[in-house]
């Protein structure tokens, strides 16, 4: 069993950076791909980024590629997800995952994912 805290969520201006964490208790992440999803009110979760077990290969929606970054320090057990240039429809809450079945993957679908954390909200103001 893994345990996922996400932290690091609040409220920012927009055009502004946060960095969001994700830690793990219970096993090492060393071997899961994780993800980064995210869940506006009245809207589905849907994908942010993800990285392979490695870091080798991450993937990104294409909302946010080139102002978001996935990385991963599996030494520490955790996942980071850089967030600059926000915008106020970044305005979510946060959630990592880790996925068992497909650790060199970079899945972007919820159903790969066997662990979520309780989630971090992000608020972005205009």
């Amino acid at each position: 069993q893994v345990q996922l805290v996400e932290s690091g969520g609040g409220l920012v201006q927009a055009g502004g950076s946060l960095r969001l964490s994700c830690a793990a208790s219970g096993r090492t992440l060393s071997t899961y791909a994780m993800g980064w999803f995210r869940q506006a009110p009245g809207k589905e979760r849907e994908f942010v980024a993800t990285v392979s077990w490695s870091g080798g290969n991450t993937y990104y929606a294409d909302s946010v590629k080139g102002r978001f970054t996935i990385s991963r320090d599996n030494a520490k057990n955790t996942v980071y997800l850089q967030m600059n240039r926000l915008k106020p429809e970044d305005a979510a809450v946060y959630y990592c995952a880790a996925s068992i079945r497909y650790p060199s993957a970079v899945p972007t679908v919820t159903s790969a994912y066997d662990y979520w954390g309780q989630g971090t909200q992000v608020t972005v103001s205009s």
